[in-house]
């Protein structure tokens, strides 16, 4: 008898269900079945408060691919977003700074996975700059000291490269699709095309998904759940609070010297890997900050 009873609440459920289902609209319903999962598909979406074109079929194809690659890789994702939780918070107070749009926090997502990645071309670091743009831009690079995996210095570099790309295209789209295509790249393409919006160029295959690729990430990193992603704030990984150490005369000894401040070198180079030797060799009396962690190990 019990059981009977059950079976009947659970078919009454059922029922409920499918009223609350299919008493909606064609739209409604569609975004009911589909949320939490990686079919998900919002109904707008903008990048620096610039909107995509969805009602352009081409558009939206090129949208939902990403957001399903995106949403189906679910280790990648996942890290991406713990990660984002420690990252985020140093990035972003540069990014306003600097006047750059938040949204370009994305950007260094599909760079890097906002890791120190190391491209095959020789891009290394969050923004991934290739050796003569980093020195371009005022970092310095060499087998001493490397300021391309340095993420407040390297955020600095991409923010004065991507002003730079938003006063010459009037458009902070195409600023982050030139990131990827170079300005030479963009201007090239627009000048052929008679075009100066992003979503009207023919590109080559990876600048065409570039921008594409950060709205996605965009969506995904701000409404997790919405792609099916469970994940809470105690997975997140944190920052760890840090001293800063200024240091403006040579370090014969990378490991000694981490040993004088508490850690090992292993600790010291996961701060400031940045530091690429074994020593600092500093004959020009530059200063340098040293961080230092004060808890977590």
């Amino acid at each position: 008898m019990k059981t009977n009873k059950i079976l009947v609440s659970v078919l009454a459920i059922g029922v409920m269900s499918g009223v609350l289902v299919y008493g909606i609209s064609g739209t409604q319903k569609e975004k009911l079945l589909h949320e939490g999962s990686a079919m998900y598909f919002p109904t707008e979406v903008d990048f620096a408060g610039e909107k995509a074109p969805l009602q352009i079929s081409d558009v939206r194809e090129r949208l939902d691919r990403e957001l399903i690659i995106n949403a189906n890789l679910d280790a990648t994702t996942a890290l991406i977003i713990k990660r984002a939780n420690r990252v985020f918070p140093i990035i972003e107070p540069i990014l306003a700074k600097y006047g750059v749009p938040d949204d370009f926090k994305y950007l260094a997502v599909i760079e890097s996975g906002l890791v120190n990645a190391v491209s095959s071309a020789g891009a290394r670091g969050v923004w991934q700059f290739m050796p003569e743009t980093a020195k371009e831009k005022g970092m310095e690079v060499n087998d001493i000291v490397d300021e391309r995996y340095h993420l407040e210095k390297s955020t600095e570099a991409a923010c004065r490269y991507l002003l730079a790309a938003k006063e010459k295209f009037g458009s902070w789209t195409l600023a982050a699709a030139s990131y990827n295509g170079g300005m030479n790249g963009i201007t090239k393409r627009i000048d052929e095309q008679k075009v100066t919006n992003y979503y009207d160029l023919a590109l080559t295959e990876e600048t065409s998904r570039y921008v594409f690729r950060i709205l996605a990430l965009k969506e995904i990193m701000r409404q997790p759940a919405k792609y099916g992603f469970s994940i809470y704030t105690s997975d997140l990984y944190t920052q760890i609070p840090t001293k800063k150490v200024a240091v403006d005369s040579s370090i014969t000894d990378l490991t000694g010297f981490a040993i004088s401040q508490g850690i090992n070198y292993k600790i010291l180079k996961i701060h400031n890997p940045w530091l690429r030797d074994k020593k600092l060799v500093n004959p020009t009396k530059k200063r340098y900050e040293i961080e230092i962690p004060l808890e977590g190990y």
